[in-house]
């Protein structure tokens, strides 16, 4: 594998740890699509250094279980928003 992409990944985790980040927002973050985003964490860190993997694989599994809730949120404030415009 090559440096850039190691270092990549490693960045990529610690971002997602420090800041309780989504993998949208880390893909925007570092310019990268979801899925390049998401494999780095979860497959190429894992051979790089397993116990940064397994904690970002902690934040990235309770975001997944939280997403429904977060999607919920942005639906009612969207209608909230429509019905102040009068809409």
């Amino acid at each position: 594998m090559k440096d850039y992409i190691e270092e990549r990944a490693v960045s990529i985790a610690n971002y997602i740890i420090d800041c309780n980040a989504t993998v949208r927002q880390t893909a925007k973050e570092f310019g990268i699509s979801k899925s390049t985003a998401h494999k780095d964490v979860t497959e190429r860190l894992m051979q790089i250094n397993p116990a940064l993997a397994k904690q970002a694989r902690k934040v990235l599994d309770l975001n997944k279980s939280e997403r429904h809730i977060r999607g919920g949120l942005a639906t009612r404030e969207k209608y909230l928003h429509q019905h102040e415009m009068g809409l």
